[in-house]
């Protein structure tokens, strides 16, 4: 606890280094020699590497990451991978070519670590710090190089939180979410992408924290909505955990699975906001969660994105577990400013929630709905 309090306080304060409106430029640089007393300007490249740009966290990521480095006088070079681990690995051997002093990475596969082994071999062949965000990378890919780090979450956090908001939610609201008086909830999940650890945690943890409050207030576990499904999931199987998959998916199932046929599905989870937005998009199509006078089909997702706080506010949406964007690009940033000062990669990270053994540190989560105060 006093780890996590002392992050939010050092979040506070990097903040206030950081504050201002630095330029950037969506083509990928930021730079210039700041304003307003901030940081003298460097010399220092950063290359940024995303794995796809289309996701609405990431963009909000890059954008925290923008302007924070931009105040700092650091020039940025931001590159989209387009959910493809070649074109990333292609991306990376550029920019070392190119005079990268610093690669910052959001691995695209995450399935296995070779792609993320690859690159950290390939920046301790020069000598360059490489920082892995966001997309979980294995201990063994960070404990293989001294000047290799990671900035993340702890996976399961956003699963048990789900789960807990889920899990309340349905018992406050048990008869309202059972449209068809069945006494048990019928739910359907979408999953972001296999292989990755946080859509894993997130898939596993929010149903199983679910059903145990439901069961232990003696209510049964969620249903899935198709009992016949091998997989109690819809995965986007292009990996972009992306609103189009989630709305193509549930547009699709409402044809079947609706209030006309005394089967409607009662509950939405998703693995992100992007997906829950897709799904809301679907139910909005059909005349669901359009606001005071329709039929509100709980929506949870993960991310807690400005689109999503506005669809909770409107009661569109239920709630969401937040991913602090500024947050992340504030604490990766920590480690840019070390590299930039000469310091150890890891330095004044004391105030952080680090792994035990492996430079890994965690960006806590926060549980995000209607009557959260920000």
């Amino acid at each position: 606890m006093k780890k996590k309090l002392a992050f939010i306080l050092a979040s506070s304060m990097m903040l206030g280094l950081f504050a201002g409106c630095g330029n950037t430029n969506d083509g990928g640089n930021a730079g210039g020699s700041g304003s307003g007393g901030g940081a003298t300007a460097s010399d220092m490249r950063v290359d940024v590497f995303y794995y796809d740009y289309s996701d609405v966290y990431i963009s909000s990521v890059r954008n925290a990451m923008n302007e924070q480095l931009g105040q700092m006088g650091i020039k940025a070079e931001s590159w989209d991978a387009q959910g493809s681990q070649p074109t990333q690995t292609d991306q990376v051997n550029t920019a070392i070519t190119a005079g990268s002093d610093l690669l910052v990475v959001n691995i695209v596969e995450t399935a296995t670590s070779s792609p993320a082994q690859d690159i950290a071999n390939v920046a301790k062949n020069a000598g360059i710090p490489v920082v892995f965000f966001n997309r979980e990378v294995a201990d063994d890919v960070i404990n293989s190089y001294d000047k290799c780090a990671f900035v993340g979450t702890n996976a399961p956090d956003a699963g048990h939180m789900q789960g807990e908001m889920i899990g309340n939610y349905l018992i406050e609201n048990y008869d309202a979410v059972d449209l068809n008086g069945d006494g048990k909830i019928s739910y359907v999940m979408f999953k972001g992408q296999e292989g990755n650890a946080e859509a894993e945690a997130r898939t596993q943890y929010a149903v199983e924290d679910a059903n145990k409050i439901l069961t232990d207030a003696g209510k049964p576990e969620l249903a899935y909505y198709d009992s016949a499904a091998s997989t109690k999931y819809l995965v986007d199987q292009e990996g972009k955990w992306s609103s189009k998959a989630a709305n193509d998916y549930m547009t699709t199932l409402l044809g079947s699975y609706n209030e006309g046929n005394n089967n409607m599905v009662e509950l939405v989870i998703c693995n992100n906001d992007g997906m829950a937005e897709g799904a809301i998009s679907a139910l909005q199509n059909v005349g669901y969660n359009k606001g005071e006078g329709t039929t509100i089909i709980p929506v949870f997702g993960v991310d807690a994105t400005d689109s999503a706080k506005a669809l909770i506010k409107d009661g569109n949406m239920t709630g969401s577990i937040k991913q602090d964007a500024v947050g992340m690009a504030s604490t990766i940033n920590t480690l840019v400013k070390n590299v930039s000062d000469g310091s150890d990669l890891m330095a004044n990270t004391d105030s952080f929630t680090v792994d035990e053994g492996v430079n890994k540190i965690r960006v806590p989560y926060a549980m995000y709905d209607a009557n959260t105060q920000e």
